[in-house]
């Protein structure tokens, strides 16, 4: 029987390495894509005992030269992509987290990962995708890209006031919405996660949702069935009692 084969970027830690345990406890091949090629073996080495089929992918999403070599050896090995995970993301804040002292390199550096790998990553590996039977595209984002969550006098994120990290998922939003819409006509189905506040490197583990929890989400997007649907911010609502759900952009 031909295994499933799943790409996950940044899943060398956090919510990518606990995707890459759930997707690989379905008995998929998991392709661990790590920027640091010694954490992304440590990584590969514990799913491997964990019983996961996984193989190292060195993957920087910001260098072109990195993500062509790995969907070249994704070509090579496997000649399909059944799942791409865009996980890999950062977060970066300038002085007390204002507008106004917000720097363009640190907003450039935030893009890079969060906005432009997601789309160089994507267009390198769309042709693999597109051999698949019915390929998923998920793309890890946050509640807090979402302008009507965070513009709601009356929600969780109004005090927030940030622009790099958030304003990168707004982007992702579109990004995600707009290939939707491309492959609209095909069995590839696209959709953004929403993982919700969950403990990892990223905010310093202060998240009160764990990362296995928080994989749950990609997990959900990246096995949607052929009705499931397309183009949606789909994951954890903050409001709901840890319950899941369509979030609006």
């Amino acid at each position: 029987m031909t295994t499933t084969i799943a790409l996950i970027t940044g899943a060398n830690k956090g919510i990518g390495l606990a995707t890459a345990r759930r997707l690989g406890a379905l008995g998929w091949t998991v392709l661990v894509g790590a920027r640091d090629a010694g954490r992304g073996r440590e990584a590969t080495e514990k799913l491997r005992g964990d019983g996961v089929d996984a193989r190292l992918v060195p993957l920087d999403v910001t260098d072109e030269a990195s993500v062509a070599a790995a969907a070249e050896l994704v070509e090579r090995e496997y000649g399909r992509l059944d799942v791409l995970v865009n996980n890999a993301g950062i977060l970066r804040v300038d002085g007390g987290a204002l507008p106004s002292e917000t720097t363009l390199a640190t907003l450039r550096e935030v893009y890079e990962t969060n906005v432009f790998g997601v789309v160089t990553v994507t267009n390198a590996l769309l042709p693999l995708l597109r051999r698949a039977p019915a390929a998923r595209i998920v793309n890890v984002s946050s509640e807090v890209g979402s302008i009507t969550a965070m513009t709601d006098p009356d929600g969780p994120y109004f005090a927030l006031t940030s622009v790099p990290y958030p304003s990168s998922k707004t982007a992702l939003n579109m990004v995600t919405a707009m290939y939707a819409k491309e492959l609209r006509d095909t069995p590839i189905k696209v959709n953004a996660a929403n993982p919700g506040y969950c403990a990892t490197d990223l905010n310093g583990h202060s998240g009160f949702l764990t990362p296995e929890q928080g994989a749950q989400v990609s997990v959900h997007l990246a096995t949607l069935p052929a009705d499931g649907p397309s183009g949606q911010l789909w994951g954890h609502l903050a409001d709901a009692d840890g319950g899941y759900g369509v979030l609006p952009w």
